[in-house]
């Protein structure tokens, strides 16, 4: 398929070498990470070639792991992000047809982050933002700010009018987590278990906090086809339904007033980058309608070899599997033009 459009595909900022050999260290395997370290600093060379060779017509780059959520101290983080955004549109400002990006942003300060976001799309026309997992602050990193409370309202209703979407990144554990949870468990860190804890975290916060109830037009993306939670819906509605939410009515707390279906179906997508199984594809589709899916891949994490060979070699069983052809070139790029609101770019009418 031609036209492809990806949507968490990472880089680094410049002379982050160190970093990137940890990264490295954790999510990739011995004799791939040569290729890791290269693509990961690479934005408008190598990059291009493979969307050339595997029919992806537009790509929307973002700050990997941890990105500025790493960086406890809030005038350090606001000053990086605000330097890492100018110099990632400027990788990118003479390949526009073929390549966007989402914002990164401190989150240390709920009303700098809607100013910050501002700026990047209707300056630098980037289309939304991607947020790391929580923002590390305190004078050790060890305070977490997470973003379903009141306070961080500012921010949701920065993105409900700009109508662009959020969308949610893992991170790796560090600190207090890393000890407790993972040091002795490190085969769990990443896709196999931390990354679908850490995003869900997040994403039923929001949700059962309330964010969705005081911004029904918000949009938010998470990935990895939505990182384990579309196999557990009954379960958790039920038990949001059924059990939390009248605990929550008897303590006076705000608790989600519609079911977990609905903020699936109105204001969350889920991409298939990193998980590329026709099967679970087409649970996904069948439980929240194909026009909640995106394709991505995942790079350089997963290689675009992978992601569009499958996406492309298995066309036919995922036809199949999402209900027909229109389907499929509906998540391949049709349901990312809608929700970005892409204008036309590198074969996007093939």
């Amino acid at each position: 398929m031609l036209g492809k459009v990806v949507l968490e595909e990472a880089y680094e900022r410049p002379n982050m070498q160190e970093k990137s050999k940890h990264e490295a260290s954790l999510y990739i395997a011995p004799n791939d990470r040569p290729r890791y370290m290269r693509q990961i600093n690479d934005i408008n060379q190598e990059r291009l070639k493979l969307a050339d060779a595997h029919g992806i017509g537009y790509t929307i780059i973002s700050l990997t792991v941890l990105g500025i959520q790493g960086i406890a101290d809030k005038a350090e983080a606001e000053r990086v992000a605000t330097e890492t955004n100018n110099w990632v549109a400027e990788q990118i400002k003479n390949h526009r047809d073929r390549l966007g990006a989402f914002a990164c942003l401190s989150m240390h300060d709920p009303a700098q982050a809607a100013n910050e976001l501002r700026r990047c799309v209707q300056e630098l026309g980037f289309h939304g933002a991607l947020l790391c997992s929580f923002q590390h602050a305190g004078p050790d990193g060890e305070t977490y700010l997470f973003y379903d409370q009141p306070e961080y309202d500012e921010f949701w209703k920065a993105l409900v009018e700009l109508d662009v979407p959020l969308y949610i990144h893992p991170a790796a554990p560090t600190g207090v987590i890393l000890e407790k949870l993972y040091a002795q468990r490190p085969a769990l860190i990443g896709p196999p278990l931390s990354f679908a804890n850490d995003v869900s975290l997040h994403t039923l916060g929001i949700i059962s906090n309330g964010v969705f109830d005081r911004f029904p037009k918000l949009k938010i993306i998470i990935g990895h086809l939505g990182e384990h939670i579309p196999f557990d819906f009954w379960r958790i509605d039920h038990w949001f339904r059924d059990v939390k939410k009248p605990i929550a009515n008897e303590e006076g707390r705000v608790m989600a007033q519609k079911s977990l279906y609905h903020y699936f179906k109105h204001n969350i997508w889920l991409t298939t980058s990193g998980h590329f199984s026709t099967p679970t594809l087409k649970y996904v589709v069948n439980e929240i309608g194909v026009d909640r899916v995106l394709f991505s891949v995942d790079y350089p994490y997963e290689t675009t070899e992978c992601g569009c060979n499958w996406w492309d070699h298995d066309k036919d069983a995922i036809v199949e599997a999402v209900g027909g052809v229109d389907n499929y070139y509906a998540i391949g790029r049709e349901n990312a033009k809608k929700l970005l609101r892409l204008d036309k770019f590198h074969d996007s009418d093939a």
